[in-house]
């Protein structure tokens, strides 16, 4: 299948490791050219590198705290100034903290409503007059977690579930304008999060991590954890000309996890 997306340009925020980093990895398989946004500047230089010696990609980075309200323009500014328009928004940064509900706090909250939530929404504000230029996309990585409440994940449950309502949202607004919205829910992926998850469980448990690998996919009812290069292949297939007709369309990647209509 012919994607379509060389020498397009995407943004792609929280790009410099896990989901981010698989997304960036597939975009730049495509030709895309790519701007990176993180906080830390050391891993998006790596990150960068990596994709240059592997794909020839071309990349900007842009070390940046998108809870900051001044930060979603900055973005969009540095992109068009290096590449001169923009065709993607992928809008991935911002972790949520899990716990019980009761000791989580008013900052814990605050804080992952800032940079998930409101990250999101700044940068779909700041993106939407070029991005209705060239017909472009917007592709939010929100999270199963979004369709059904989990006790210790009140925060990333009530953001996601915010953001699905905002894709569908945007997506009704992008008709008028020209733009796609759709969404793409991460299951239960390999990276640094989910190794902490598991050595949490390994520890709790007295058990190995072999163990508590197998204790947690039973627990989610799948036989696999995905990978973020996994993710990065739906959100270019969300972004290419072959799923022009979705529009507000959320794509749950979890193996099979979610079990509710």
């Amino acid at each position: 299948m012919e994607l379509n997306l060389k020498d397009k340009v995407a943004i792609v925020t929280g790009g410099n490791r896990g989901i981010g980093a698989g997304v960036a990895r597939q975009l730049a398989r495509e030709g895309m050219r790519l701007a990176l946004v993180a906080r830390d500047g050391d891993k998006l230089t790596a990150m960068a590198n990596a994709l240059r010696e592997s794909s020839d990609a071309s990349v900007l980075t842009i070390a940046c705290d998108l809870r900051e309200r001044e930060a979603a323009a900055s973005v969009i500014e540095r992109t068009l100034a290096r590449f001169g328009h923009l065709d993607l928004l992928v809008n991935n940064a911002g972790a949520t903290r899990r716990g019980d509900f009761f000791e989580l706090t008013d900052d814990d909250w605050e804080d992952g409503l800032a940079l998930k939530l409101h990250g999101y929404v700044r940068m779909t504000r700041a993106a939407w007059p070029q991005l209705a230029n060239t017909q472009g996309t917007v592709v939010n990585i929100v999270g199963v977690g979004a369709w059904t409440g989990i006790g210790e994940f009140t925060i990333g449950g009530v953001v996601n579930a915010g953001l699905m309502n905002f894709t569908k949202a945007m997506a009704d607004l992008g008709k008028r304008d020209g733009v796609r919205v759709c969404a793409v829910n991460p299951g239960r992926i390999r990276t640094d999060r989910l190794e902490r998850n598991i050595a949490r469980i390994a520890q709790n448990e007295g058990v190995a991590p072999e163990v508590a690998t197998q204790m947690l996919l039973n627990e989610c009812g799948i036989n696999r954890f995905g990978s973020p290069d996994e993710i990065g292949q739906a959100v270019a297939f969300m972004a290419s000309d072959a799923a022009s007709f979705a529009q507000g369309a959320i794509l749950d990647i979890d193996g099979g996890e979610t079990r509710a209509i």
